[in-house]
């Protein structure tokens, strides 16, 4: 297997020829540019749905929009099913000048069992704010209300939430949500911004565009650990099972390092139980013959975590919790890019990884 490497001309050989993925990937970029612009806090995902929609039906695809999901059907719904969520950090007013992590809020915490990655990493990530700006938008419609400024962060014991203290934003009433003012930066061959997820919502609608004719879920609120349930639900409601569901996402990695040590990521299950063995090794039998690179990311936790007295966890993800549901009625894999930076403004994941997702991908248009 060859990876994918990029030089400094943000250039890669494939099939023995240089190909310069900014320019390669301009179309995609395009509209992971204007995606990432529309809010998506979590819990308040409704404006973002609906610019996701225009999207898809300009394509002439099937959308229809139920609570907390999104489903877009090409001519063969059947022949592969992807998901991605589509809700990011965030904050949520809750108070007279008081501000919460939105995925943490009392009402999400039942939800949550302790043992996702984002509630593992809330205790690294406090300090990590101070000075970034935001922008407050109306819950429903997305209409643009103002812009602050984080002055500190500090994570509320008696709540286990992190609580916020912003400038500028001191009209808000409780329930309104507040992004993370951010941008799209592509710099030596690296995409950064709050990628986690709308990367993966942006490839879907680039795959629709290119011909994908399968399924596509667009589900909310997969960082209070609910994304699961609305699936689910459409699942039962059309009386629906899979084994090839494709669950697209991020995946964290402490240095860039690490991050490059692959194009892709893969796995074999996570804290919850066993992914479906056929559909994992079809791609894996995509990867060898495309030449992407590829590692197991339980198999990575579970090496680091034989180095470490606190371990890390497997994580509790969408797909996951959909296995466990349904008792294996509903299953597959997931395909997700390396980063660094996450649940930041500062993502990053490299042009390369995000070029060997799309190019597995298109082998299913």
């Amino acid at each position: 297997m060859s990876k994918l490497d990029l030089t400094t001309e943000k250039m890669a050989e494939e099939n023995g020829k240089s190909i310069d993925l900014s320019v390669e990937l301009r179309d995609f970029i395009n509209i992971l540019h204007d995606l990432i612009r529309e809010p998506s806090v979590v819990g308040c995902e409704d404006a973002f749905f609906r610019s996701l929609k225009r999207e898809l039906e300009e394509v002439g695809v099937n959308v229809q929009y139920y609570q907390g999901i999104l489903v877009a059907q090409g001519k063969e719904p059947e022949s592969l099913v992807l998901s991605a969520h589509i809700d990011r950090h965030g904050l949520l007013c809750t108070g007279a000048n008081e501000f919460q992590y939105a995925a943490f809020i009392a009402s999400n915490q039942s939800e949550l069992t302790g043992d996702s990655v984002s509630e593992q990493m809330m205790y690294t990530i406090d300090n990590r704010f101070q000075g970034q700006r935001v922008q407050a938008h109306l819950p429903y419609t997305g209409t643009y209300l103002g812009q602050g400024v984080i002055t500190n962060s500090y994570i509320c014991p008696a709540r286990k939430n992190l609580i916020f203290e912003l400038d500028g934003l001191d009209f808000l009433q409780p329930g309104t949500p507040v992004s993370f003012l951010d941008r799209l930066k592509i710099n030596d061959g690296y995409a950064s911004a709050q990628l986690d997820n709308v990367l993966s919502a942006a490839i879907i609608v680039y795959l629709f565009r290119c011909g994908f004719q399968g399924t596509a879920l667009f589900t909310a609120q997969e960082e209070a650990g609910r994304s699961w349930r609305y699936a689910l639900a459409w699942f039962l409601r059309h009386n629906l099972s899979t084994q090839r569901l494709i669950v697209l996402d991020t995946s964290p990695y402490p240095t860039r390092e690490a991050a490059d040590a692959q194009d892709i990521v893969l796995r074999h299950k996570d804290a919850s139980g066993l992914f479906a063995t056929e559909i994992t090794e079809e791609i894996v039998q995509k990867c060898l013959e495309l030449g992407i690179t590829y590692s197991f990311k339980d198999v990575y936790i579970e090496a680091r975590n034989r180095e470490r007295t606190k371990p890390l966890s497997l994580g509790r993800t969408e797909l996951g919790r959909l296995v466990v549901a349904t008792d294996g009625n509903i299953n597959g894999t997931t395909l997700q890019i390396p980063t660094t930076g996450y649940h930041t403004t500062e993502e990053t994941a490299s042009l390369a990884s995000i070029y060997a997702v799309i190019n597995l991908l298109m082998s299913y248009v």
